[in-house]
């Protein structure tokens, strides 16, 4: 699947958003990538899913897991379609955490899966508490990387989209300057 095939589906969902968005990075961008819609429809999901598990055939993997909250769905696709394990970190007193009686065997193979990277703040503090439960991740995989291929996990980043879409810090974004209000719809409460 190339890039514009994975935008056009996109758009047939309706997930690429306009207007002026607090990004869970807590930057600004006119731009947002809503992957939420993307699993609103199973072949859609199923299909971007499989482009991601394709592209994972050389590594061993143990488990699958993501950030909640958006992750999670997508996590589970992923893991389905590897026939491996599915767990979800979530915060829990502002930490990242593994809870519902998720158990990480030592020394597993860990993939994290994360719908949107931008900062890849939450797959680092995923990787973080894998890493603090004696396991190893693998890889990191997205749906859609809007770092522009800057974001360093330590280890390999796989995505379906790369998307060059801008963000800045709040205090020089350009979106601000028009009125535009600002709207947020990440899953993270900001600060």
């Amino acid at each position: 699947m190339t890039n514009n095939e994975a935008f056009k589906l996109f758009e047939k969902c309706s997930a690429i958003l306009k207007g002026h968005f607090l990004l869970t990075s807590g930057r600004h961008s006119d731009t947002y990538m809503q992957c939420a819609k993307l699993f609103v429809n199973p072949k859609i999901s199923e299909t971007i899913c499989a482009e991601l598990v394709k592209k994972l055939s050389a590594y061993k993997i143990d488990y699958v897991a993501s950030p909640a909250t958006g992750g999670i769905i997508m996590g589970y696709e992923v893991a389905r379609q590897l026939n491996k394990p599915n767990i979800f970190f979530e915060r829990e007193n502002n930490e990242m955490t593994l809870r519902r009686g998720f158990v990480l065997k030592k020394n597993s193979n860990v993939l994290v899966v994360e719908d949107v990277v931008t900062t890849g703040g939450s797959v680092k503090e995923v990787i973080k508490c894998v890493q603090g439960l004696s396991s190893n991740v693998i890889a990191v995989a997205s749906i859609v990387d809007r770092s522009k291929g800057e974001v360093d996990f330590g280890v390999p980043y796989i995505n379906v989209i790369s998307m060059d879409i801008k963000s800045y810090e709040p205090e020089n974004c350009p979106v601000c300057k028009t009125g535009l209000p600002l709207i947020k719809h990440g899953s993270r409460s900001l600060k």
